[in-house]
């Protein structure tokens, strides 16, 4: 009998990473304020990190995210007063997106309620254990953004 596809390491590593995502999303939607939802977070962690003035498109790329899911998603915010979409100043047609202080009071209840996971991740594992599966992950992220 041959092997089956558990049997081989790269189905296993796309199953772990699978397991992981659904563990990371479900321990931070748990934290949330109330009302917001994991996507809302992302994009406010988004902006918080990268800073503010990003365009929608910009938001989408880097999130992975469809045009539609991101568009829903932006008005959710900006309904909540969560971010300001503004005209970019280049270009009338495209818009930016930047956090308003009520959003960056809600990223900032969102990290405090997440801090002591991250804590705990930390203490339970090594920098140096980080650091090197960092080499293997990019290289994978790298290779499939690369192929059609």
């Amino acid at each position: 009998m041959g092997a089956g596809p558990e049997d081989h390491p790269d189905v296993q590593v796309f199953d772990e990473i699978r397991y992981i995502e659904h563990l990371v999303r479900t321990t931070i939607s748990r934290k949330l304020p109330v009302g917001l939802t994991y996507p809302q977070f992302e994009v406010m962690n988004l902006l918080s990190r990268r800073g503010d003035g990003i365009s929608p498109l910009e938001i989408a790329r880097a999130l992975q995210m469809t045009k539609s899911g991101l568009t829903n998603t932006l008005q959710r915010l900006h309904a909540r007063k969560l971010i300001h979409v503004e005209h970019c100043e280049n270009d009338g047609r495209r818009k930016v997106i930047w956090l308003t202080p009520d959003g960056r009071a809600a990223y900032a209840q969102s990290m405090a309620a997440i801090r002591p996971k991250m804590e705990d991740l930390r203490d339970g594992f090594t920098q140096k254990e980080f650091r090197d599966a960092l080499p293997f992950l990019k290289a994978l992220r790298t290779w499939l953004g690369e192929k059609p």
